[in-house]
């Protein structure tokens, strides 16, 4: 009893030590242009306005949908080519499986800015700058997604496959028919990971684009801080606006995320 009271003190703490921060942004997004927190917190007086205002600015539409479209893209491309590297990695046998798997590994300690100069010029090559494609195709195969899909798949039954053979199905149809159903949590898990991953990326949009119709929902961000950067309250409510559907999105997957998460490093 003692040990659990501790436990729940310890995640009690670091829970307040989260979402302190976000309180802050959020009270501070409510505060009226002019008055401190304390101010407004003594007076009881907030408004919504500063929402109002960083909407009308910041021209969020074309952001908002620039950014879903471009998540959506690489999302769907990673979990094609997670799933099937993924498969081949956890059940196939062929020469050199354990390098390739160690090579896929290897990149996750290369970082990405190190890439942007060889990336750059494939991009250019195939006239792709300024396109949603300079955003999609960089980040279209990621090593972290192939692994989590191969640990999922090791702990699946090999057993469902062999009867499967034996009912002659072929590697498709198990793949698509048998292992993805009972893969949802890890493909719940890859799908936000992906999706946060790429709402957030500032990077992309920032090197292999300049045009305002691309413009991102970070890139939106980074403009509207350059032009009110005096005006905190109408910066936050910017901050919220911009993270409100990564929370969202969350809260509806988190229980398949964190099954997902729990079982990926366990082996059948």
């Amino acid at each position: 009893m003692l040990n659990k009271s501790i436990t729940l003190s310890i995640l009690g703490l670091i829970s307040i030590l989260v979402l302190f921060p976000l309180g802050v942004v959020f009270i501070t997004s409510i505060v009226p242009i002019g008055m401190t927190i304390k101010e407004a917190i003594t007076q009881n007086y907030y408004t919504w306005e500063n929402y109002q205002e960083a909407w009308k600015q910041g021209n969020f539409i074309l952001a908002f949908a620039n950014s879903t479209g471009v998540a959506i893209a690489v999302t769907f491309f990673q979990i094609v080519t997670s799933t099937t590297a993924g498969y081949a990695l956890s059940r196939l046998s062929f020469s050199g499986r354990n390098s390739i798997l160690l090579l896929v590994l290897a990149t996750l300690v290369i970082p990405f800015q190190l890439l942007v100069i060889p990336i750059f010029l494939v991009l250019k090559w195939g006239n792709l700058i300024n396109t949603y494609w300079a955003m999609i195709l960089p980040t279209a195969a990621n090593g972290y997604s192939i692994f989590l899909m191969r640990q999922f798949f090791l702990t699946i039954p090999i057993e469902l496959e062999e009867a499967a053979l034996l009912d002659g199905a072929n590697r498709l149809q198990i793949l698509w028919n048998i292992l993805l159903p009972l893969s949802r949590p890890a493909l719940v898990t890859l799908f936000l990971i992906s999706f946060i991953a790429e709402w957030n990326d500032l990077f992309k949009p920032l090197v292999f684009t300049t045009r305002p119709e691309l413009r991102t929902v970070q890139l939106a961000v980074a403009a509207f801080q350059e032009e009110f950067t005096n005006s905190w309250s109408v910066l936050m409510a910017v901050v919220v606006i911009v993270t409100l559907p990564i929370i969202i999105l969350f809260l509806f997957g988190q229980k398949q995320f964190i099954r997902g998460i729990g079982t990926t490093g366990l082996k059948n």
